[in-house]
């Protein structure tokens, strides 16, 4: 009876564990493939990305700034958590959005 038990015991943990080892979530390539940060191995999008942003106001200025824009003014987060401004390049003052993925894209 003893060796029973015994048996049935370790066969239990045997199962527990392989149990344990087997990840109750997909892998995170099976995820959205919408990255936090823009990687410069693809073009930007023609608009950006309405998703809550994590900049400051002064990251939103220092990524539009080095992105070759000067006179950054009126930077606003619009409610759809995208930054919107004016700035100018090439002498030509435009509007200016930056998303949550560093997208700078302009109208």
């Amino acid at each position: 009876m003893r060796n029973a038990i015994a048996i049935g015991l370790s066969l239990g943990l045997l199962a527990g564990t392989a149990l344990a080892q087997q990840s109750p979530h997909p892998a995170a390539a099976d995820g959205p493939q919408n990255g936090a940060i823009n990687s410069s191995d693809k073009a930007p999008p023609a608009d950006p990305v309405a998703v809550r942003n994590s900049f400051t106001q002064g990251e939103a200025q220092s990524r539009i700034e080095a992105n070759g824009f000067t006179n950054v003014s009126g930077l606003k987060k619009d409610d759809s958590g995208v930054w919107r401004g004016q700035a100018t390049k090439n002498g030509k003052t435009v509007q200016v959005s930056l998303d949550f993925q560093g997208n700078v894209v302009t109208r």
